[in-house]
């Protein structure tokens, strides 16, 4: 990986106002791979005190992007996800990682885990899917 690449992607996570919103932090990246955290807080929470869907949604979304873009070598945007919560998102801090299947020159097939990190222990509360396409210039 690049110093080069590195740098783009943490310059593109800081330029990215939701993020910031949520206070989510670009952990680590790779040539092919991208880590993003959020620390859970109330405002983040649902009614019943879960981590809202749509902000593990949120973690497996812009990984996905993140890893495909790393792995396409540039600008990216997410052409379609999937996903699917396996439980309550109930911990200190939710964890989404990344990383690039398959790559072609226009795409990259990414596939994400969300876990939720909380008393020393990380459980699995969401699965995604993802095809990243290089953004177009126009």
């Amino acid at each position: 990986m690049t110093t080069d690449l590195t740098a783009f992607a943490h310059s593109v996570f800081e330029a990215q106002p939701f993020s910031r919103f949520l206070a989510a932090e670009l952990t680590d990246v790779g040539p092919d791979s991208a880590e993003i955290r959020v620390r859970n807080r109330p405002e983040l929470q649902q009614q019943h005190g879960f981590l809202h869907g749509g902000v593990i949604s949120y973690l497996a979304d812009n990984a996905l992007t993140f890893a495909g873009g790393l792995a396409l070598g540039g600008d990216a945007l997410t052409a379609e996800y999937k996903i699917n919560y396996s439980r309550p998102a109930i911990g200190e801090t939710a964890v989404a990682r990344a990383f690039a299947l398959t790559t072609t020159r226009r795409q990259a097939v990414c596939q994400c885990t969300v876990h939720m990190l909380g008393d020393g222990e990380e459980r699995l509360v969401a699965v995604a899917q993802g095809t990243i396409v290089v953004a177009a210039k126009d």
